[in-house]
């Protein structure tokens, strides 16, 4: 940034750090892309001149180091509980509830009510206030594998601006593996760069993921005899939507499909990160639904196989 730009970005610093301010430059940017019908290049300089781009992106790299440091520190609650045969209850839909779940869920509720007050929370236990701005969080996203001393469990962290996913982290403790994204700033493992792969679903090298696991819903055969059975796919479930999700992120899989209705808390990290891959999330239709409320299912795929995932559940 230049030097005479910092004068202004001072003065007007104090009044942006409210978070709804910062819509300002969302309000600013649609106006200039209206404005400049060559704004695939005129874009960046226009973008570049603005002091609200600055301030805007402080505030969103202030909420990923937020969102890091309390996935580090879950990270570690869900160490001291793994393999323990810590007590865990079952809900009323047979998924089941463990001690970590319940202590990672209020430990993101309590610093998110330390350090942005005006803020709300949506857990897979727990949930509280209500906002524009919602972290949506899945404490321990694979519990059922957890519980059994599996390890592919990951923490999921997303800040939600109205339905939007806009930051994320999701962890892997096991691996120590920090997935993170800022919207429109790509998508990262650690310090690694992340893109999705162009293997299609009928490559020999495909492999897809299925939640077929859950008692909540019955299975779909039909979808599990298309996918494996006539398109000869390699198919897996691994437990976890979050970390079948980031392989997707990664290109070791084409995709991963959450045949029936879920909460935004296990998808909204997935949404940033894998469309910041260059991928597509969706819902089992193929349309975008907001990230902080009911989700009528959950596709997660690179681009070039999606539609034909589409075309298979509908």
């Amino acid at each position: 940034m230049g030097n005479l730009l910092l004068p202004l970005v001072e003065t007007i610093r104090e009044y942006y750090k409210d978070p709804k301010n910062c819509r300002k430059f969302e309000e600013w940017k649609i106006e200039y892309l209206k404005q400049n019908p060559d704004a695939e290049r005129g874009f960046l300089f226009g973008l570049c001149s603005n002091p609200l781009y600055y301030i805007y992106m402080d505030k969103l790299t202030e909420y990923l180091n937020f969102a890091k440091s309390i996935a580090e520190k879950s990270g570690e609650i869900m160490l001291k509980y793994f393999n323990k045969q810590a007590e865990h209850t079952y809900k009323g839909d047979k998924s089941i509830v463990t001690i970590a779940d319940t202590e990672i869920n209020s430990y993101v509720i309590e610093q998110v009510k330390k350090n942005y007050p005006t803020h709300a929370v949506m857990g897979e236990e727990e949930s509280y206030g209500k906002s524009d701005h919602v972290w949506v969080c899945d404490p321990v996203d694979g519990t059922a594998q957890f519980s059994r001393g599996v390890p592919v469990s990951v923490f999921s962290l997303a800040l939600v601006i109205d339905g939007v996913s806009t930051v994320a982290v999701i962890y892997d403790p096991f691996l120590k593996n920090m997935y993170h994204s800022i919207k429109g700033q790509g998508a990262y493992k650690n310090n690694d760069k992340l893109q999705v792969s162009d293997v299609k679903l009928d490559d020999k090298q495909a492999v897809v993921n299925l939640s077929i696991g859950t008692p909540r819903v019955k299975l779909d055969l039909n979808i599990l005899d298309k996918i494996r059975n006539e398109k000869r796919v390699y198919c897996t479930s691994l437990g976890s939507i979050a970390r079948a999700g980031m392989l997707v992120a990664e290109g070791h899989y084409v995709a991963t499909i959450y045949p029936h209705d879920l909460g935004a808390d296990g998808v909204a990290g997935i949404k940033l990160i894998v469309e910041e891959a260059g991928g597509f999330v969706s819902n089992c239709k193929g349309e975008n639904e907001r990230m902080d409320g009911r989700l009528t299912g959950a596709v997660v795929s690179n681009k070039v196989a999606f539609d034909e995932i589409i075309s298979i559940l509908k």
